[in-house]
């Protein structure tokens, strides 16, 4: 198995070097992955300046590379041009250090790679670590390596990526595993006015995160309960249910 592993947090994050370290077991493994931190990123891409692309060592068994460009740039450059020989079998983006919960999947360069994989024509899931610093990998790593096997052998529907997200707690204490929908939350959007030396403003986004009522079925509440979340998220955008109200329009 070829497999093609991306991130938002850069190529030298500890989450990326874990997972391919632990996906090494399964077949060949090539990093693609932004030569900086592009969290946030979503699924942009670079179309007015030139890419530069530059070798990095993650480990024995790992061929990585280090691009300036965006999550999904990184995908593309990698099945387009470093395994356009090869394709890869499958596309993994993570493990984000950090969670990518509810609405945080439209922002996240994370999911957003995954997403680009699955246009590509492959497999693909986003791996996130919930909680907060120092992150232990180790635990959503194997998760991973076993969530790609169930993947090869069942398959996924057409536009549709896992979205993964690994609870903080210790891997003896993780309650299990749910299937869940994508939860609501929203960011009470702040912009904190700040001065540079030279007497110039700027602003700096801030504010606090406030969550939305939750589903039962939410990955929300799964990671806040211990669990492991999965959910499928799919990207056609199509909204079928307004079709038919739209065509009464008079719109001509």
């Amino acid at each position: 198995m070829r497999i093609l592993i991306s991130n938002d947090d850069g190529i030298q994050a500890d989450g990326i070097r874990v997972l391919a370290q632990e996906l090494t077991q399964l077949g060949d493994v090539f990093v693609v992955a932004p030569n900086r931190q592009r969290s946030a990123a979503g699924h942009g891409i670079t179309l007015h300046k030139p890419l530069f692309l530059e070798e990095h060592d993650l480990g024995p068994g790992v061929h990585a590379y280090g691009l300036s460009g965006t999550p999904a740039d990184c995908i593309k450059f990698g099945v387009s041009e470093l395994m356009k020989d090869a394709r890869p079998d499958f596309v993994v983006s993570g493990i984000n250090a950090g969670s990518n919960l509810g609405n945080d999947v439209i922002y996240s360069g994370t999911v957003s790679a995954a997403i680009e994989g699955s246009i590509q024509g492959m497999p693909a899931i986003a791996v996130s670590q919930c909680g907060s610093e120092p992150y232990d990998y180790a635990g959503a790593a194997h998760f991973t390596s076993r969530l790609i096997r169930e993947v090869m052998q069942k398959g996924l529907d057409p536009d549709t990526i896992l979205n993964v997200n690994y609870p903080s707690c210790d891997p003896q204490q993780v309650q299990g595993v749910r299937i869940t929908t994508v939860g609501k939350r929203r960011y009470l959007n702040h912009y904190d006015k700040r001065t540079n030396p030279r007497g110039v403003p700027y602003y700096w986004l801030a504010g606090p995160l406030k969550d939305l009522p939750l589903e039962s079925d939410s990955d929300i509440r799964a990671v806040r309960e211990g669990y492991v979340s999965v959910s499928p998220v799919h990207f056609d955008f199509s909204y079928r249910q307004m079709i038919d109200s739209l065509k009464t329009w008079s719109l001509e």
